[in-house]
């Protein structure tokens, strides 16, 4: 798997800032409004687990077998953008930001992101660009403080109730139904917690925000001190 990178020029101090969780807790949303508005760059990690999965998906391997996987994990070449306002993604030279986003690409990007081969190739790219982001930047996913970047220089885990992430869930996609959102959601949490290769765990050092009650504007602002204060004391 070869790799190419592009950042964004930035003039802020240097701060690298992990954001993990599972889905529908606000990681996304917090994350690119957080880099835009304090001049960071920002890398959604799920994105690249997402575009190997659909190169995977569109070229006939089978995911259920992690031997195939794992030989092939290496072939296509991701490029990951670095710029809140549009964090670009493609495969091969091709845009994926939409088919990424399938319910055929979401079902499967469990078992793709579980093969310890995949996660070390796409570890490898996000450690990369996190050190080429010379103005700093904000990084999300579900390892991030764990094994990416464990020497972040500050940690956050967004947590919400199962029932609060399935409502937000359904509304990004336009009518799904509540309860089997709901339930597709536990499924996630359950692999992406119980792979053996870098599971979705809080790290010790990490803060944790509980974003149930909370609207995305205030989780934003809440993220947005604890990254100033971080840098204060830099």
């Amino acid at each position: 798997m070869s790799f190419a990178v592009e950042t964004a020029a930035e003039t802020t101090p240097a701060v690298i800032v992990a954001i993990d969780g599972p889905s529908g807790t606000g990681k996304s949303s917090t994350s690119k409004a957080v880099a835009a508005q304090l001049g960071l760059s920002y890398l959604d990690t799920g994105a690249q687990y997402r575009a190997i999965t659909c190169w995977m998906v569109e070229n006939g391997i089978d995911v259920a077998d992690p031997a195939a996987v794992a030989a092939a994990a290496a072939k296509p070449e991701i490029v990951s953008g670095t710029d809140p306002a549009a964090p670009a993604i493609t495969v091969d030279g091709r845009d994926v930001a939409q088919a990424i986003r399938t319910p055929e690409v979401t079902s499967k990007v469990s078992a793709v992101s579980a093969v310890p081969e995949v996660r070390s190739l796409i570890t490898g790219l996000q450690r990369s660009i996190a050190a080429s982001a010379a103005g700093g930047i904000v990084v999300e996913g579900r390892d991030i403080g764990t094994t990416v970047l464990p020497g972040a220089d500050l940690k956050i885990f967004l947590t919400a109730s199962p029932e609060a992430r399935a409502a937000r869930r359904s509304g990004e996609l336009k009518g799904s139904d509540v309860q089997a959102t709901r339930e597709a959601l536990i499924k996630r949490d359950t692999a992406d917690s119980s792979r053996k290769t870098s599971p979705l765990a809080k790290a010790d050092d990490a803060v944790e925000v509980d974003t149930t009650e909370l609207t995305l504007q205030q989780v934003i602002e809440c993220v947005v001190t604890l990254v100033e204060e971080k840098r204060a004391a830099k």
